[in-house]
């Protein structure tokens, strides 16, 4: 890569060792370079004989700029503020005994448990290092208005294995991702394809154009510094724009609504100002005197009896500033000689002062652009926890939108999790490629609306549970209770049944029981009890006299025979 005359480029960070490619495998070559959906710049560098520099003055890092500065002036609109503020206190949770963050290693297979608990120590590590538990809802903000957030990544250069020992904060507005692509020419088919990618990042405290850059010939140049790809941990938001070579943040659908609302309260308040007061209208009888000695009469009336107010756009105050365009001055017109002399008349003010509809429709636009329920941001409208069915639709997908977001966020501690594993050496990076999918990063949860509408889905299937089960073995099968009324995975039936069995063997069930499901409908009475028999009368006790003489009268009767 040719270096620019007006720029100098150094190389600092770490580069953390690749696994070698299988031998055996050989990549189809291709013409079409990998995809980028981080918004990397791209540099493209050919077979040899040709090359291209990279413009670090151009225009595209005067776009991004300008872009970034955008979004954070649009932020500070109060209406934008406050959908924002939905946003991140939805995103991020904060629990009196847990951290907004915490990472879930169930679902990797063929790690050891001493493996995960590692994973999960060294996450709390990164978090602990962010300082996320009180800054993670400044963090999340920054991330969704900048559209991208950036950290340098600093380890002990003498021992690597050490890990992580800092994660500094890198302004978006100072760095840029630049994806560097070279060409060879293929010959077989004499095509240039694709050879290898370079990724890496430059730095630039000052930008080209804004003050304090190096001067050089009468121009301003900003020097760039050379980023390994490894030292540094970038998230973007996942959003490019049309070209698809440019990132852009959530905020950029909100841009156009919000600048005509402001528009739109600018003008209702400068209506207002212009039409609320009465106006008069002064005649001035000049009489017969020469046009100049007449327009000196009037101005010297005029600055007598003249009340000058002007609105200030920029900050809202109304002062007597004699620089701008008055808004309510009245209106003074000579009258010569022969007409009805010296007058004062009114003109009345506008009547229609009190319809603000059009500044009610750009606010629930610009809340539409911003995917935040309009019942959040009224501030007449009440928050109450009742039942799910009273939960509107856009509550349901604010929710998507929010876990949605959380996803694209949480690559902020894969990535940094990743560095800190290679470093240490707990995994290689083909065990990390083979296993960090099924890593999760879990947030807190604090949306009553998805609460409720899960009580209530639960309260549904057991009330048709109660109709359904009484019909079982009649013309419903338990497992199809079990998939179509509790909508159970076989996963979870299995789980169920060998519960089942370890609850008999422990003997919590009755041998004697049949097989049919072990769960009694809710609200269904339980059977009645078969009637206990009346024990039968036990015969008298007869006394030993008694039994004597039956004997003897047996006997006898046995003699006589």
């Amino acid at each position: 890569m040719a270096e620019q005359d007006t720029s100098v480029f150094r190389f600092l960070g770490y580069e953390l060792k690749k696994a070698k490619p299988k031998k055996d495998v050989e990549i189809t070559p291709s013409v079409v370079p990998p995809n980028d959906e981080d918004g990397a710049g791209f540099v493209s560098t050919g077979a040899g004989y040709f090359g291209q520099h990279l413009d670090i003055d151009g225009d595209r890092a005067k776009d991004s700029f300008a872009q970034i500065f955008k979004y954070r002036g649009v932020a500070m609109h109060p209406e934008v503020d406050a959908a924002i503020e939905e946003i991140c206190n939805e995103a991020i949770i904060y629990g009196e005994d847990r951290m907004p963050v915490s990472l879930t290693t169930t679902h990797v297979e063929g790690l050891s448990d001493s493996i995960k608990t590692k994973l999960s120590d060294e996450f709390d590590t990164i978090v602990n290092m962010l300082n996320f538990a009180e800054d993670g809802h400044d963090i999340f903000k920054r991330w969704y208005i900048d559209g991208r957030l950036v950290h340098h990544v600093l380890i002990d250069a003498k021992s690597p294995k050490n890990g992580i020992q800092e994660v500094r904060f890198i302004d978006s507005t100072k760095i840029r991702k630049v994806r560097e692509v070279k060409y060879k020419m293929d010959p077989e088919s004499g095509v240039k394809v694709v050879d290898r990618t370079e990724e890496y990042y430059i730095f630039q405290e000052k930008v080209a154009g804004q003050r304090g850059g190096m001067t050089v010939g009468g121009g301003i140049a900003a020097t760039g510094v050379k980023l390994s790809n490894d030292s540094i941990n970038y998230v973007s938001s996942g959003l490019l724009d049309e070209s698809r070579k440019k990132v852009i943040s959530h905020l950029q659908k909100a841009l156009k609504p919000a600048n005509q609302l402001r528009m739109m309260e600018d003008s209702l308040v400068i209506y207002r100002l212009a039409r609320a007061p009465e106006r008069r209208i002064f005649y001035i009888d000049t009489g017969n005197l020469p046009k100049n000695r007449a327009e000196e009469y009037m101005k010297n009336i005029q600055a007598k009896y003249r009340n000058k107010l002007v609105y200030d756009p920029t900050t809202g105050q109304i002062g007597d500033d004699k620089k701008h365009m008055s808004m309510l001055e009245d209106y003074w017109l000579p009258r010569r000689e022969g007409g009805r002399g010296t007058e004062i008349d009114t003109l009345s003010g506008g009547e229609n002062l009190g319809q603000i509809d059009d500044v009610i429709y750009f606010q629930k636009r610009l809340y539409k652009s911003l995917n935040v329920p309009l019942t959040r941001l009224e501030q007449e409208s009440t928050f109450s926890l009742g039942r799910a069915a009273e939960v509107t639709k856009d509550e349901i997908k604010f929710q998507k939108f929010v876990d949605k977001i959380r996803r694209k966020f949480s690559k902020l501690f894969i990535g940094l999790l990743k560095k800190q594993v290679l470093l240490k050496g707990l995994m290689t990076e083909s065990e990390w490629e083979e296993h960090h999918t099924n890593l999760t990063v879990d947030f807190l949860r604090d949306n009553h609306y998805t609460e409720l509408k899960d009580n209530e889905i639960i309260r549904e299937r057991v009330q048709t549970l109660d109709m359904v089960v009484q019909y079982e073995n009649q013309y419903f099968t338990k497992d199809w209770i079990m998939k179509n009324v509790m909508n159970y995975t076989d996963e979870e039936i299995k789980e169920l049944e060998k519960a089942e069995k370890a609850a008999e063997a422990a003997g919590e069930f009755d041998d004697d029981e049949d097989d049919g499901p072990k769960f009694t409908p809710s609200r269904q009475a339980p059977p009645a009890s078969k009637p206990k028999p009346e024990p039968k009368p036990e015969p008298e006790p007869q006394s030993s006299t008694d039994d004597k003489k039956l004997k003897k009268a047996e006997k006898d009767a046995e003699t006589n025979d």
